[in-house]
């Protein structure tokens, strides 16, 4: 699978993701400076989210709009609240252009058709399907069948919701797919991210992985990638003091800074399967053990368990053969502290 020029998958780096979401708060000048700073805190691709209110709801109080339940944002109405965060369109252009310039890759996750069709006018090169439209079976296939990688959140899916949504795409010729392990909590509590579930989604359905991230700080994307994770997603803010709907579990550059170099770390230390051994790691072998003559013998004299030894350092013959010259005899006289070689022995 590739996004622009990045693959994604396979022994590639993590490909990780600066959520805008409403962090621009309204303003354009912050939104651009917001994308460069994500830039240099070490993010691979910057995300927007393409709706109006009206596209995502209607305007109305009664108590199916009105959000409750321990949120962030309760009482506010849905209509109010993405009133408060959509990116306007007219702005999208823009950053888009900003993230080219900056070398960051830029794409969307719509939220009806319309935006499809706008983000397709932009030459997107991938479409971020969001957690709560997991279950909008006609906007996956309608994405989808635009032929770019499809990214996909399963913060509310339950394994049917993420079947459903994964045959949707390749029923149109779609097998692009990355699914994102995500809990649609906000902030997210360690205790729900369940990332174990992370392996299991890339043998259950086949797919890239990766993780959403709602939780605080960046503990959870790194054991993320220890468990295949090869998209991290995170919400990116220039500074927490201009508030906002997300500014509350979203990264400032310090933050998500130090969050890539732990992932950046973690993959180092992960590396590759490997049985090779680095020069540094040959040149420490000589601090192995191996079989030494530890008395002065003569030669005749026979080789026991009190004359040679298995000790540091590893000048000597490999320790394996220990057992097999027990009882043999010295061809010559050998100092203590001599490295035994297999011509010593008769």
């Amino acid at each position: 699978m590739k996004i622009g020029n990045r693959t994604i998958g396979g022994d590639s780096p993590c490909f990780i993701i600066a959520e805008l979401s409403a962090n621009h708060n309204g303003n354009l000048d912050v939104a651009i400076e917001t994308i460069r700073a994500a830039k240099r805190a070490g993010a691979d691709a910057i995300k927007l989210q393409t709706y109006t209110p009206d596209t995502l709801t209607i305007d109305c109080d009664n108590k199916h709009f009105k959000i409750e339940g321990g949120t962030l944002w309760d009482g506010k109405t849905l209509y109010q609240l993405y009133g408060e965060a959509y990116t306007p369109w007219e702005w999208h252009k823009k950053l888009f252009d900003v993230a080219e310039e900056e070398g960051l890759i830029c794409f969307s996750s719509p939220f009806d058709f319309s935006a499809v069709d706008f983000l397709e006018e932009l030459n997107v090169p991938a479409y971020k399907i969001a957690s709560f439209e997991i279950q909008d079976i006609p906007l996956i296939e309608y994405t989808a069948s635009k032929g770019k990688p499809i990214i996909m959140s399963t913060g509310i899916a339950d394994e049917t919701d993420i079947q459903l949504a994964v045959d949707t795409c390749r029923k149109v010729g779609n097998s692009d797919i990355t699914l994102l392990k995500c809990t649609s909590s906000y902030p997210a509590p360690l205790e729900l991210a369940n990332l174990n579930t992370i392996p299991d989604l890339k043998t259950r359905f086949n797919v890239e992985v990766g993780f959403s991230d709602h939780t605080y700080g960046w503990l959870a994307p790194t054991v993320a990638v220890t468990l295949g994770a090869k998209i991290i997603e995170k919400h990116f803010i220039l500074n927490k003091s201009i508030g906002g709907p997300d500014a509350d579990f979203s990264l400032d550059e310090t933050e998500f800074t130090e969050m890539v170099n732990k992932v950046r770390d973690t993959e180092k230390l992960l590396g590759k399967v490997s049985y090779e051994i680095s020069e540094k790691v040959k040149n420490n072998r000589k601090f192995a053990r191996s079989l030494f003559v530890v008395q002065d013998v003569k030669a005749g004299d026979i080789i026991s368990e009190e004359n040679v030894r298995s000790i540091r350092p590893g000048f000597g013959m490999h320790p394996k053969h220990y057992k097999d010259i027990l009882g043999k005899t010295f061809s010559k006289s050998i100092e203590r502290g001599t490295p035994l070689e297999s011509d010593f022995v008769i």
